[in-house]
């Protein structure tokens, strides 16, 4: 269930390791580009679980939220006891326990399987970190060794285990990028230099201690354009750097970096901001330090 850019990908690669797919997703373009490698498209979730035999397994990728509990209570009718219901999406972890809970009263099982690999995980494969009851893992491991890439998975605990692990991996993830950009913002404006950032980029990744696949990924980007001069500094969040920040203050952890990089995010989204207005002007008022008018 979820045919985007993760879950599309995801149904190729099982089926090009030998696993039966049907799929569902509610735009037929998705279903119909599933359908050129093998799998069975359905035009509903009920018509979903029809087609599957019975135990079945019903991997769901969607976006996480309001659209992840809307197809959990719509999947909890026809499922029956003895089938599973997997969530590969990024859910808040603490949502992962309750629906758990619900499933398990039905006698339905639950994994949550935090995943990672992006749009280059059908090639180099996934990153799952997977939560739930471990006896229910093991009968369904085949699927993430099809998944992921050598040593790639693992049973990482209890129910929610698997989305807690996800949503700090990905609050690691803002601040490595947050780290990432602002060195290439020195080296950008350090103009008098011309730094070729594609060069230096790919120069990092040969025996530095900052070498890493996201520095692979921005030689990429600079190859494509050197300035990048047709994007915009404007960055989403997609929740999960905000619910590490909230459960690093409920664990009384310090997370300054990670803290630091989802403010960053929300900075980004600014025209222009009034709090810079407020020291400019406060600057000028104590010092008479200059201000910048804007154009009229």
């Amino acid at each position: 269930m979820g045919l985007g850019r993760m879950g599309g990908n995801m149904v190729r690669r099982l089926l090009s390791q030998g696993h039966e797919i049907v799929a569902f997703a509610p735009h037929e373009e998705s279903r119909r580009e599933v359908e050129k490698y093998g799998a069975l498209g359905v035009n509903s979730l009920l018509e979903l679980t029809r087609q599957l035999v019975s135990p079945r397994v019903v991997w769901m990728m969607v976006p996480s939220g309001q659209v992840t509990e809307e197809t959990t209570k719509t999947l909890t009718g026809p499922l029956e006891k003895g089938d599973l219901l997997i969530d590969g999406g990024n859910s808040f972890y603490k949502d992962s326990i309750r629906r758990a809970e619900l499933l398990k009263t039905k006698g339905i099982a639950f994994l949550d399987v935090g995943t990672s690999g992006g749009i280059w995980g059908l090639e180099k494969g996934y990153c799952l970190m997977i939560g739930g009851e471990k006896d229910i893992y093991q009968k369904v491991e085949p699927l993430f060794q099809a998944l992921a890439p050598e040593n790639g998975y693992a049973y990482v605990g209890s129910h929610g285990a698997g989305h807690f692990v996800k949503m700090v991996h990905n609050g690691i993830e803002y601040a490595m990028l947050q780290a990432y950009g602002e060195g290439f913002e020195i080296l950008h404006s350090k103009e008098e230099y011309h730094l070729d950032l594609r060069k230096i980029s790919h120069l990092w990744n040969h025996g530095s201690v900052v070498r890493s696949w996201l520095l692979e990924l921005a030689e990429n980007a600079f190859q494509k354009e050197p300035q990048l001069e047709s994007i915009k500094g404007y960055v989403e969040d997609s929740g999960e750097g905000r619910w590490t920040v909230y459960e690093a203050i409920e664990q009384n952890v310090p997370a300054p970096g990670i803290t630091l990089s989802l403010l960053e995010r929300f900075r980004s989204r600014q025209e222009e901001s009034f709090s810079a207005k407020v020291i400019a002007a406060l600057r000028n008022e104590f010092g008479r330090h200059p201000v910048r008018k804007k154009d009229s």
